[in-house]
């Protein structure tokens, strides 16, 4: 990566880049919630729904409007809530080696932008608006919903609320896995089809690990700042270089759940191989993992490697899915 992209990141947010207005206030709590990740979110969502459609062979247009709305607002209200725990706890602003915008959070409370009250405020009202899309789903399907529905918020809240903070006791990534990948992938699977069972859960494995891997590479550049603030995550624990063989087990276990689900019969055999597409880039993200002091841009590659990942493969997994819905 040459200085002039690295320059052209976007720079960190300030009090001045918002008009004093009721759009710059509206822009100002959009990008709180680090709209750039709600991918994470989405796509799951996209492939439960998928699955759930290939085994009912009807398609809830309502339901999976609803579901999107609703694990996308949750998705946010972490975001902004991570903020706040990071801030407490002095991670984030201890963070001088982060990677923005893709690590160190948003810093929306370090630059002014908003401080820590406004944007405790502001996640727990994303908690309470996405109420309404799982009131109405709870309406539409039963009580099912408001289990799926108080895992995931839990999983999202714990993740940083002080006293807790699975984050810092090595427990993040799977916090994460289940929260972004196995619960909204086997929840839209079950509103399309009322059915949940060890396929919908197989489907659901790939996009946990990709989501995982997500997590565990964007803790590599905060490292120092964590273990300084007493945050334990994985990469404290283990180091960059345990780390990096991790991520690489973690990725190449990705690729062959994805199979796998073709060799199960639930894809078609040969779209399982659409998997292979990815090990290329699997294989450049994991061996650009390095300490960030000494290559901050081959590190930077490593994670935008891993987010491309996980979108691209997610997609492929609903192009899989819906081939073998109509085929």
């Amino acid at each position: 990566m040459t200085a002039r992209h690295e320059a052209a990141r976007p720079l960190e947010p300030t009090p001045g880049g918002f008009a004093p207005s009721v759009a710059g206030r509206i822009k100002r709590l959009a990008l709180a919630t680090r709209p750039a990740f709600l991918t994470a979110s989405i796509l799951p969502v996209l492939v439960g729904s998928a699955w759930g459609f290939r085994t009912s062979g009807e398609f809830d247009a309502l339901s999976f409007v609803l579901a999107l709305l609703a694990t996308v607002c949750v998705h946010a209200a972490s975001n902004v809530l991570n903020d706040v725990g990071d801030e407490a706890n002095g991670t984030d602003g201890a963070n001088t080696e982060r990677i923005f915008p893709y690590t160190g959070g948003s810093r929306f409370i370090q630059n002014g932008v908003m401080n820590q009250q406004e944007m405790k405020a502001w996640g727990y009202g994303l908690l309470l608006f996405a109420l309404l899309p799982g009131a109405a789903l709870i309406w539409m399907h039963g009580v099912t919903v408001l289990v799926f529905g108080l895992i995931g918020v839990g999983l999202g809240v714990l993740y940083s609320a002080p006293g807790v903070q699975l984050a810092a006791r090595g427990l993040g990534e799977s916090a994460v896995a289940i929260a972004f990948g196995v619960l909204p992938v086997i929840g839209a699977a079950w509103l399309q089809s009322g059915v949940v069972d060890g396929a919908s859960l197989l489907i659901a494995v790939p996009v946990a690990l990709w989501i995982a891997a997500i997590l565990l590479v964007n803790e590599v550049p905060d490292v120092r700042a964590d273990q300084a603030a007493g945050k334990r995550t994985l990469v404290v624990r283990w180091g960059v270089e345990r780390t990096r063989s991790i991520y690489l087990f973690v990725q190449l276990l990705a690729i062959a759940a994805f199979i796998g689900a073709g060799v199960a019969g639930l894809i078609p055999w040969w779209a399982g191989l659409f998997a292979l597409l990815l090990t290329p880039q699997v294989l450049a993200a994991s061996r650009a993992i390095c300490d960030v002091r000494s290559n901050r841009a081959q590190l930077t590659s490593a994670i935008e490697k891993t987010l491309a990942l996980h979108t691209i493969g997610g997609l492929l997994l609903v192009v899989a899915i819906l081939i073998a819905a109509f085929f």
